[in-house]
C-alpha cells in the first residue's frame, strides 16, 4: 500500500475555533493543593484563615495575619495507572512538584485593625495521569463510526485535485479525515472515482499519559476592623500548560479476502493504531471576594462568604496526529495530520460558606462547602478581529451555541464539602486530619457527541472520554513552629472512581470500562514570620 504524510488539515470547514465539552471539563477541575497546612486539614480553612493558601478560596482570611509571613510547598506526587490493564507499557509514575509560594505583608493601621497585601503562587491543577484501558468491540469500531457519518449523511465528502477525500462540515472530525484516507478509503483503478468502506473491530487498547499543570497567581488586599469583620479581593492570572499523549489501537475484523471474496466468518485482519498529541497552552483571569465576620465578640466562632468570578481563558491548542494501518486493506496504510487554533473558555461562578472555630489554644475545626454549576460554561469561537487606524488589534468572538448546548446537558452543578481539624498537644507542634468531598461533574448519561455541527467537532483528533465520579481526599498532616520560624507536612490521598468508552455513535455504542485516577501527594511547606 501507498503511504500518505498531510502536513496541514485540509478539512473544508470554517477558520474560527472552539473546544469540546470533554476537553473543556480536565482544565476547569481543580487538585487540594497549596501549603501543607491547608492540605493537611482538607482545604477547610476559608473561615479560620491566616493562611495563605485561602487567599485563593476565601480572601478575607488574609485579614486575619498579625505577621508578616513568607512560605514556599514543594513535594512528590505518586499516580498510579488508573487503567484495567498495563497495556502497552501503562506504568506507576511519581513526579517532584513545586506547589507553592508566597508572602503576606501585614500592616497595622490602628485599634485590631490591620491592612495586609499578599501575593501566593500555588499549582491550582496537576494533569498528571496514566491510564491503559482494554474492551471488546462488537459489532463496531472507530473506523465504523466514521464511516456511518458520512453514510448517515452527518458529513458529506469529496475528492479533491490532488487525491484526498475531504471533508465538507463542521461535524467531520481529524479522525475520520484519517480513516477516510487510509484503511476506509478504495479508489477505482482509473483514480476518477471512490467508495468508503468500514471494518469491524474485535477489541481496543488504549495507552494515555498526560501531563503538565495549571498555575495560579493571585494578588490580594484584605483587612479586618476591631478583629471581628474581614474583608479582602483576590485577582488571579492562570497559566495553562497541557500535553496529552494517546496511543489507541484497534484489532480489526474482515469478512472479505484480499481479493474480494466472501468469507464463512470474520477473521482478524491486523490492526489499527491512532498516536496522538495535544497541547493546550494559554492564560486565564478571574476575581474573588470574600467577607469573615465574628457574630459574638465574646466567641471565637467564625462565619465566612466568598463569591469568585468566573475565569476568563484565552487558550491555544495544537495537535499532531497520525494513523498506521497494519491490516493489508484499504488505500493507504499511513496519514499524518495537525492543527494549532485560538479558542476561548469561560468557567461557571463559585460560591462559598464556611464555619471555623478554635477551642482554647489547642483546637482549631473547620467546615467549608462550595458550589459551581459547570453546566453553565461557555467555550467560544473566535472569529478572527481587526486593527484600528492606529494600529490597535481588537479581537472577536462567539458563543459556540452547539457545544455549549452539549455541555450544559453532559455537565452539572459540582458541591465541595471540606472539613477538617488541628489538635497542638503542646504549642510547638501541631497533629492535623481533613476530608474532601467533590460530587461528581458528568451527569450519569453524559457522552462525547461526535456528531455535533461544532468547531469542536471538526478539530477533534481523540473520540474518548470518561464519566468520573465522586472524588474523595482524605488527608494529614504534621506542623512545627517556633518564634519565627515555621515546618509543616501533609500527606493526601486522592480516588475518582470513572466509566471509559472509547466513542459512542446514534448507532455504534460500546460498552464502558471501569477507570481510576488515584493519587498519593507528599507535601513540605517552610516558612518564616517576621
Amino acid at each position: 500500500m501507498k503511504k500518505i504524510f498531510i502536513a496541514a488539515f485540509l478539512l473544508t470547514s470554517m477558520g474560527a475555533a472552539a473546544q469540546e465539552t470533554y476537553q473543556n471539563a480536565e482544565l476547569m477541575t481543580e487538585d487540594l493543593n497549596g501549603t501543607a497546612r491547608y492540605v493537611g486539614m482538607g482545604g477547610a480553612m476559608e473561615a479560620l484563615g491566616a493562611d495563605i493558601s485561602v487567599i485563593g478560596t476565601n480572601p478575607a482570611g488574609i485579614g486575619l495575619f498579625r505577621k508578616s509571613t513568607a512560605s514556599i510547598s514543594a513535594g512528590l506526587g505518586i499516580f498510579k495507572n488508573g487503567g484495567n490493564s498495563d497495556y502497552n507499557n501503562g506504568n506507576n509514575k511519581t513526579v517532584a512538584s513545586f506547589d507553592q509560594a508566597g508572602f503576606v505583608i501585614a500592616s497595622h493601621s490602628g485599634y485590631d485593625s490591620y491592612i495586609n497585601f499578599g501575593f501566593n503562587y500555588h499549582k491550582s491543577n496537576n494533569f498528571n495521569q496514566i491510564l491503559s484501558a482494554v474492551g471488546a468491540l462488537k459489532e463496531c469500531s472507530q473506523n465504523k463510526v466514521s464511516y456511518l457519518k458520512q453514510d448517515d449523511g452527518t458529513v458529506g465528502t469529496y475528492m479533491d485535485t490532488k487525491g484526498f477525500i475531504c471533508v465538507e462540515n463542521d461535524a467531520g472530525s481529524q479522525v475520520d479525515y484519517l480513516y477516510y484516507n487510509t484503511l476506509a478509503l478504495k479508489t477505482d483503478p482509473s483514480g476518477k472515482d471512490y467508495k468508503l468502506y468500514y471494518n469491524d473491530a474485535s477489541g481496543y487498547g488504549i495507552n494515555r499519559e498526560r501531563s503538565g499543570y495549571i498555575g495560579e497567581y493571585d494578588f490580594n488586599i484584605s483587612g479586618n476592623i476591631h478583629n471581628r469583620f474581614y474583608l479582602g479581593l483576590t485577582l488571579g492570572v492562570k497559566n495553562v500548560r497541557y500535553k496529552n499523549n494517546t496511543g489507541y489501537t484497534e484489532d480489526i475484523l474482515t469478512n472479505k479476502s484480499k481479493d474480494g471474496q466472501l468469507l464463512s466468518a470474520p477473521v482478524s485482519c491486523g490492526s489499527v493504531t491512532l498516536n496522538d498529541i495535544r497541547e493546550i497552552t494559554g492564560t486565564g483571569f478571574n476575581a474573588k471576594f470574600g467577607f469573615i465576620v465574628r457574630p459574638i465578640e465574646a466567641s471565637p466562632l467564625r462565619i465566612g462568604v466568598s463569591i469568585a468570578t468566573p475565569t476568563w481563558y484565552s487558550l491555544k491548542t495544537s495537535n499532531s496526529t497520525d494513523i498506521k494501518n497494519k491490516t493489508g486493506y484499504g488505500d493507504y496504510d499511513s496519514c499524518d495530520i495537525g492543527e494549532t487554533y485560538n479558542y476561548r473558555l469561560t468557567t461557571p461562578w463559585q460560591f462559598g460558606v464556611s464555619l471555623g472555630t478554635t477551642i482554647g489554644s489547642q483546637v482549631a475545626l473547620g467546615l467549608s462547602y462550595d458550589y459551581s454549576d459547570y453546566s453553565a460554561s461557555k467555550s467560544g469561537i473566535n472569529n478572527g478581529g481587526y486593527t484600528d487606524r492606529w494600529g490597535r488589534y481588537y479581537s472577536s468572538s462567539t458563543n459556540d451555541k452547539v457545544m455549549n448546548s452539549h455541555t450544559s446537558k453532559t455537565l452539572r452543578g459540582v458541591s465541595t464539602v471540606k472539613a477538617g481539624i488541628e489538635f497542638k498537644p503542646v504549642s510547638e507542634i501541631a497533629l492535623r486530619v481533613g476530608y474532601n468531598y467533590v460530587s461528581p461533574m458528568y451527569k450519569t448519561a453524559g457522552f462525547r457527541d461526535v456528531s455535533l455541527n461544532s468547531p469542536g467537532t471538526y478539530y477533534a483528533s481523540t473520540t474518548d472520554f470518561t464519566n468520573w465520579k465522586a472524588t474523595h481526599r482524605i488527608t494529614c498532616g504534621l506542623g512545627y513552629q517556633s518564634t519565627h520560624f515555621f515546618a509543616d507536612l501533609a500527606y493526601q490521598y486522592n480516588t475518582t472512581k470513572g466509566e471509559f468508552a472509547p466513542f459512542d455513535y446514534a448507532s455504534c455504542h460500546t460498552d464502558k470500562n471501569n477507570v481510576s485516577n488515584n493519587r498519593h501527594q507528599l507535601l513540605c511547606t517552610l516558612g518564616y514570620r517576621f
